[in-house]
């Protein structure tokens, strides 16, 4: 027989093998346990007082000691794993009597990888009061766990949701396990995942690709993305400059940063550092891929290679500068010797500038207007510009360029404009050195494949209610003024020239009906999703009148925010909000369960607002360049909500036709676009495709009760994993575009079809599984909301031969033998099944059951890889249900607890005499060492007692694996309590 696919031998042990081939220690889990001084340890103690000795000559072991004692009182929260980090990166201090001043403690040394020591151990278990877990693999440097690493078995449904609810089980159960990792790792062979401790949402979960000379590795082995991962230095690196902690509402949240930052980062440092004759450079992020994180890593890093020299980060709005103000604290925090000084004037900015001084300065783009030339000559001067694309047109790249005539500039920008009415653009003013343009870039397709942001799709509306294509030409896109627009002002301006095209869009009799049309789109299309919306209108005014016309038909749903103006009266004045309304309404939308449930809008929040709740945008303004790109860049934004529901794409329903005129819109290659935002038709068409011809070969078996039909299909048809797994791929992706295209008429004479290919999903995942009951209830759970509802009401309770799950007893195993036909295939299927479902509803009862599950799911994985033929399958599942039936039968008439029954039976099937007795002589050994499943010593005792007893009565081979089998069984019957 084949060996079976296990996760300890498939994933776990492989994992450690590579981390060893590229030098981390492995420590076995009796001598880790030791190390700690049990469960409740969270370091290799000795190891790291040596090693904060050794790091740092001015303290001796007391002082080291006392030093961990401090970390290790940090609180088991998101703070303290905060905190870690701040010992770690040398931000925590221990005061030198000898020198009579505070000095900052290292326990790591991160300039040199090599003069530290790397561990890596298995099995890493913590209890707390009501709660035992174990994470599969830890890695340590010095003595402290940096990373936790969660295995699943590859055959496994879905292996990483799978790792994160572990992950997050861990984290409320056990705190104190992830106080001090910083990053984890999901595994399972066919792929590999990371994220930062304390934030499982599966958006901030990234896939890690190995990078060859920064070019994007497809195909990287698994064994290549562990060993690249755990690379000593890269990994030290990641500790100290990629993982992130910041405030957002208020609230303390961590990332890690992805590899197309930390790549344009790189490439950042070595312009600074080794290409000293070039002085220029565009990062080309896409809208949602982190530009803010790049930008502000990559100007701590500068200044950590160059201490005295100035870093100035420009920004153009004052909600960015808001966001920053955090990251600026932190970095005082962490660098105790930058000065970091914010322009909060003209006069200001040309006075830091004349000081010539080093560190950090913020200022916004505009601060630049009327600024002296040559104000600042120093060649260590390094200019990082967020929305390059704008913050540099007019005239303030020309005042900014003058002004600091040696600096080196970096643009940061999510879509580069090429060309403008003036002729220059993104490229020609920061892509000189570089042959493509860019000195880096993460497209928008890349994107969308690694998850950093979602597909997007547009609709179109009915005729009468959409602009002319003659109206948006000549009023709009023929305008040399809106060529090259990248900034919501300048937007404005070109819309206020408009003045017929205005007209036709705020018209009553069109306000009225659009309105209709979206309050209608909403309840049915985008409501029952449970997700919220944007409606964009062409100025403030067409604001409140979509706010008043959408309370006639939506009632307390909707909510507009515009700017305020001076002489605001009337309509205007009825639905301004002050900055705390504003600020509410804002943050309450980001939410579920609360309204608004849209919000209206025309410049404030389509740009830097982030709410991935938020799917789809009714834009009913026209736009262009870089603007277009950022406001439906609202509605791309991964989402999951707290049944694990994934938003499936972001929604733009055209009122203007702009998605029509993409080339005309956009002022670079609309390639770049047109080839990730899909007309929703084309939608509709691969959904056709896939139903008629893709999926079209699956027979139709809602009318049936074929149970020979369904079994061919199931075991014959679907037996091979490849074509399960292809299967579900495809069914999930006609789930995702039912999602987003019902209701539509068109989909009418396919809704049998579709109710068909449900069916068989339903089926196969139950077929497939070991719990059917539990099965069920997950299939419904991972359902979209509409396909949910439309298997509630539509799908028929079949109830097949093939499905069927049933009472273990002597009676009923009488009949299936009997049964002529059924075949062996179903009996085998239904008869494993039963006894799984059996075992794990009444082990706790009776612990013989542990290892009847285990081997009854052993079974249905040989016969799942066709290992075995049906007949010998069969004939193990009958043995298997006579054991369960006889051990049951056992345990009521000997009356013996469930622990001592336990011993009892596998005595018993080691066919020893007199196994009662003897199993209770050893459960008291057991009652002896109770707490043998944390404590190695204990353990060691238990061992030789059971030896003791069995040495007299069986051959040595035999009473070790008996013995084996007894402490593994026990171990979990001890860890449920």
């Amino acid at each position: 027989m084949s060996r079976l696919i296990t996760e300890r031998e498939a994933v776990q042990k492989p994992f450690i093998k590579y981390a060893q081939h590229i030098g981390w220690q492995y420590i076995t889990v009796e001598k880790a346990s030791a190390f700690r001084a049990g469960t409740q340890g969270k370091f290799f103690y000795d190891i790291l007082a040596q090693n904060l000795v050794r790091l740092n000559p001015f303290i001796n072991e007391d002082d080291a000691r006392g030093i961990i004692r401090n970390i290790e009182n940090i609180p088991d929260t998101m703070e303290g794993n905060k905190q870690v980090l701040d010992w770690l990166q040398g931000r925590r201090s221990f005061y030198d009597q000898q020198e009579r001043r505070e000095r900052p403690i290292f326990p790591i040394d991160f300039e040199n990888p090599e003069n530290n020591e790397f561990y890596i151990t298995q099995e890493w278990a913590h209890a707390s009061i009501s709660h035992k877990n174990r994470s599969d693999i830890i890695f340590l440097v010095n003595g402290i766990p940096l990373a936790i690493v969660e295995n699943k078995n590859p055959k496994n449904k879905d292996p990483m949701q799978e790792a994160i609810t572990q992950l997050a089980r861990y984290e409320e159960q056990t705190p104190e396990m992830l106080c001090c990792p910083q990053v984890f790792n999901i595994a399972d062979v066919c792929e590999y995942f990371y994220g930062a401790t304390w934030n499982y949402s599966r958006k901030n979960i990234f896939n890690w690709k190995k990078e060859l000379k920064h070019k994007r590795e497809k195909n990287i082995t698994w064994e290549e993305a562990v060993k690249s991962f755990f690379d000593k230095a890269n990994f030290l690196r990641l500790v100290r400059q990629c993982v992130l902690f910041f405030y957002k509402d208020d609230e303390l949240k961590k990332t890690v940063l992805q590899q197309h930052q930390i790549r344009a980062i790189d490439k950042i440092d070595k312009r600074c550092t080794k290409e000293k004759n070039k002085t220029r450079g565009l990062i080309w992020h896409t809208q949602g891929s982190g530009k803010t994180f790049t930008m502000i890593t990559a100007a701590r890093i500068i200044l950590e290679r160059k201490p005295n020299a100035t870093v100035m980060m420009i920004i153009d709005r004052q909600e960015l500068e808001g966001q920053l103000s955090g990251w600026i604290d932190r970095l005082i925090e962490s660098h105790q010797e930058i000065v970091v000084r914010k322009a909060e004037s003209k006069i200001e900015l040309q006075e830091i500038l004349k000081a010539n001084a080093g560190g950090l300065i913020i200022s916004m783009i505009h601060k630049f207007d009327q600024i002296k030339n040559n104000s600042c000559t120093r060649q260590d001067f390094y200019v990082l510009i967020d929305e390059a694309h704008r913050s540099v047109n007019k005239d303030l790249g020309n005042y900014l360029t003058a002004a600091l005539p040696n600096a080196t500039l970096f643009g940061f920008t999510g879509t580069p404009v090429d060309k403008t009415a003036s002729g220059k653009g993104t490229f020609k003013i920061f892509g000189k050195y570089d042959k493509e343009g860019y000195l880096d870039k993460y497209s928008i397709r890349e994107s969308i494949e690694d998850g950093t942001t979602l597909q997007l799709r547009y609709e179109n509306v009915p005729n009468q209610l959409k602009l002319s294509d003659e109206l948006l030409e000549e009023e709009f896109l023929q305008q040399a003024e809106s060529e090259g627009v990248s900034d919501i002002d300048d937007l404005n301006e070109v819309l206020r020239k408009a003045v017929r095209l205005k007209t036709f869009l705020k018209a009553d009799d069109r306000i009225d009906k659009v309105a209709a049309f979206i309050a209608d789109h909403f309840k049915e299309k985008v409501q029952p999703l449970g997700y919220k919306a944007f409606v964009v209108a062409v100025d403030r005014e067409a604001c409140a009148l979509y706010k008043e016309a959408l309370d006639k038909l939506l009632p307390g749903m909707s909510q507009a925010i515009y700017s305020k103006g001076h002489n605001d009266r009337g309509i205007l004045d009825k639905y301004q909000k002050s900055e705390a309304e504003e600020k509410q309404t804002r943050e309450f939308f980001k939410k579920a369960d609360s309204e608004p449930h849209i919000l209206i809008v025309t410049d404030k929040l389509l740009t830097g607002y982030d709410a991935p709740i938020l799917y789809c945008m009714y834009l009913d303004k026209p736009m262009r360049d870089h603007v277009l790109l950022q406001a439906i860049a609202r509605v791309n934004r991964p989402y999951e909500n707290s049944t694990g529901i994934r938003k499936p794409c972001g929604l733009i329903v055209d009122f203007v036709g702009i998605f029509k005129s993409m080339s005309k819109a956009l002022a670079f290659d609309a390639n770049e676009v047109n080839a990730v935002i899909e007309d929703i038709d084309r939608l509709f068409d691969r959904f056709k495709n896939l139903i008629d011809e893709e999926l079209g070969y699956l027979p139709m078996i809602l009318a049936t009760q074929d149970d020979k039909l369904v079994e061919k299909l199931l075991y014959e048809d679907f037996k091979d994993s490849k074509i399960r797994d292809e299967f579900v791929a495809k069914a999930k992706e006609l789930e995702d575009a039912y999602e987003v295209l019902s209701p539509d008429k068109r989909l009418q004479p396919y809704m049998s079809k579709y109710q068909n290919i449900i069916e068989i999903q339903r089926l196969l995942i139950r077929a497939y599984s070991g719990d059917p009951d539990a099965k069920e209830t997950k299939f419904l759970d991972e359902l979209g909301r509409k396909t949910e509802r439309f298997i509630r009401e539509n799908l028929q309770a079949h109830t097949y031969k093939v499905d069927q799950v049933f009472e273990i007893n002597a009676e009923t195993l009488t009949k299936l033998k009997k049964d002529k036909t059924t075949s062996e295939i179903i009996k085998v299927m239904n008869l494993l099944k039963s006894i799984i479902k059996m075992a794990n509803e009444e082990q706790n009862e009776n612990p013989a059951l542990i290892s009847i599950d285990e081997r009854a799911n052993e079974i249905l994985k040989e016969f799942k890889d066709g290992q075995e033929k049906s007949r010998e399958i069969l004939r193990k599942a009958y043995e298997l249900s006579n054991e369960a039936i006889e051990s049951q039968k056992a345990q009521k008439e000997l009356g013996l607890d469930k622990e001592t029954f336990l011993i009892y039976w596998c005595l018993k099937k080691a066919n020893l005499e007199n196994p009662k007795q003897l199993a209770i002589e050893i459960n008291t050994s057991f009652e002896k060492f109770e707490n043998f499943n944390d404590n190695t010593d204990e353990k060691r005792q238990l061992k030789l007692e059971i030896y003791a007893r069995l040495v007299p009565l069986m051959e040595q081979d035999n009473m070790l694996d008996v013995t084996d089998k007894i402490l593994k069984l026990m171990e979990k019957v001890y860890g449920s309590r």
